[in-house]
């Protein structure tokens, strides 16, 4: 494909990924504001949090630009970063690190939104 191509499909999807992003941000903050129970409070966050943190490293959510930020995180590393850094903390949870509470099905969460994401941005092409 070419650049041009690439840039014309990437602006046209731009505006989805900008309203997922802002729906994303929008649910992942009302985890704060409102006690649905203990899986909202608990888990909805972290699902969400890594998928709009995607969408925003990849610059999903604009015009589609070519810099030294875009030509870093590319879809592939972006994924293995967003998903390592999530790990990681859980991980360090794990060996009380630092006080806070682990939840092994914090893992998952973390991969529940994210992964669907990654293959959504890989597979339209505009990478």
């Amino acid at each position: 494909m070419r650049k041009n191509d690439a840039k014309l499909l990437h602006d046209k999807y731009a505006p989805y990924w900008a309203s997922t992003l802002i729906i994303l941000l929008g649910i992942g903050l009302s985890t704060v504001w409102f006690d649905l129970g203990p899986f909202w409070s608990g888990y909805v966050l972290d699902m969400v949090g890594p998928a709009w943190a995607y969408i925003l490293f990849r610059g999903l959510y604009t015009a589609k630009t070519y810099n030294i930020w875009t030509r870093f995180f590319k879809p592939n590393r972006t994924f293995v970063i967003s998903l390592g850094a999530c790990y990681g903390i859980e991980t360090l949870q794990y060996f009380e690190i630092y006080h806070s509470t682990f939840d092994f099905w914090d893992y998952p969460a973390y991969f529940s939104l994210l992964f669907p994401l990654y293959l959504i941005d890989t597979n339209t092409n505009c990478a």
